[in-house]
């Protein structure tokens, strides 16, 4: 074993994850994570947990398309096949609801990274020093 084995301390990855999604701090789950509708805090306001070594970047961005591209094509396709809708009211219904469902994820699944990179003790979450 070597000594950065010893001090790091294991961490629960889904209290992090939960705690990620509702954007608060992965440490103590009290503090807010964002301080603005994206940007990550330099330090809780709680605890005091420095999580300035995020690495988020593109991820955040690449799961919302991800997710809302798949929640939303099989809908749209479901609803056009049964009810045939006009298609100026499709589009105005979906780009809506694409719209709201990429709004609502990106600051939450921003946070969810966050919390996996501190709970996976990433980019120097790890360092106690």
């Amino acid at each position: 074993m070597t000594d950065q084995t010893i001090n790091r301390t294991e961490r629960d990855l889904w209290p992090a994850l939960r705690k990620g999604f509702r954007r608060k701090c992965p440490n103590c789950g009290s503090g807010p994570l964002l301080q603005s509708y994206l940007k990550v805090r330099e330090t809780c306001a709680v605890c005091r947990e420095d999580l300035s070594h995020h690495r988020a970047d593109d991820g955040p961005a690449y799961l919302t398309i991800l997710l809302v591209g798949h929640l939303m094509a099989p809908l749209l396709h479901v609803s056009f096949v049964m009810w045939r809708p006009e298609p100026l009211v499709l589009f105005t219904i979906f780009a809506v609801g694409c719209v709201t469902l990429s709004l609502y994820l990106l600051p939450r699944l921003k946070g969810m990274i966050v919390a996996f990179q501190w709970a996976r003790q990433m980019h120097g979450f790890g360092n106690t020093a």
